[in-house]
């Protein structure tokens, strides 16, 4: 690697500058997260019902007592699984896998912040157990196979919009190649009255990936300029 090399005293000047700018990032960052917790809510009219090992479970259920729900869409459908696709018959999409293994042990500390964190996919109970256990996570995965709640939360894409090969996606309507995309969807329980507050897609996900933060700290960052292929499931890495 060719890199500008300074003596110690010109370093901590480049530092100290730098340090400004990332004071007024982590202003703005504060300001923008307050923006998210601004924003107003919809109710949730719909019933959902998930399959979870103990059975079905109402999305007010979800909550398991607490007040805020976030939900992870991890992209898991053996049905349209293919050589093309991330996930496969009996593993959830790598990449969604690469942001389960980041929160799965962040979740019982959200707990003890009125937080309940789970995951969901269209792939049946007994696929999702397999795989969460191959991975040895803790986090609730439920399957949302049957409802409508992939689709209305626009991770998941219909017959006819796969056939039109286009739908909405980050709030625009883009072309499609895949049956499913990857997103975070966050949910109040106020009494009886669910409200949707936040989604979040795409690059959105980021937030979520603490390994991401810490590759930005080093010097070649996510060196990822012609996609993550570098990126295997934890337990498939060659070495």
């Amino acid at each position: 690697m060719e890199h500008r090399v300074v003596s110690h005293a010109e370093w901590v000047e480049a530092r100290k500058r730098h340090l400004a700018e990332e004071k007024k990032f982590t202003k703005l960052r504060d300001e923008l997260s307050q923006a998210r917790r601004d924003l107003p809510w919809e109710r949730v009219e719909k019933e959902y019902v998930f399959e979870g090992p103990q059975g079905r479970r109402t999305l007010a259920e979800l909550f398991d007592g607490r007040g805020q729900l976030v939900i992870y869409h991890a992209m898991f459908n053996p049905e349209t699984a293919s050589d093309r696709t991330p996930w496969t018959q009996d593993a959830a999409c790598l990449f969604c896998s690469f942001w389960m293994d980041n929160f799965d042990r962040v979740v019982v500390h959200l707990n003890h912040r009125d937080i309940t964190m789970v995951a969901a996919s269209l792939a049946l109970v007994p696929k999702i157990e397999a795989y969460r256990k191959r991975m040895g996570w803790k986090v609730p995965w439920y399957s949302s196979s049957g409802s409508d709640f992939n689709f209305d939360y626009h991770v998941s894409f219909t017959p006819e919009e796969l056939k039109a090969g286009k739908a909405e996606y980050n709030y625009r309507v883009d072309p499609i190649g895949r049956s499913e995309s990857p997103g975070v969807s966050v949910f109040l329980r106020d009494g009886r009255q669910i409200y949707h507050t936040y989604s979040a897609y795409a690059r959105g996900l980021d937030m979520l990936n603490v390994g991401y933060h810490y590759m930005d700290l080093v010097p070649k960052g996510r060196d990822e300029e012609s996609g993550p292929f570098w990126l295997h499931r934890r337990d498939e890495y060659p070495d």
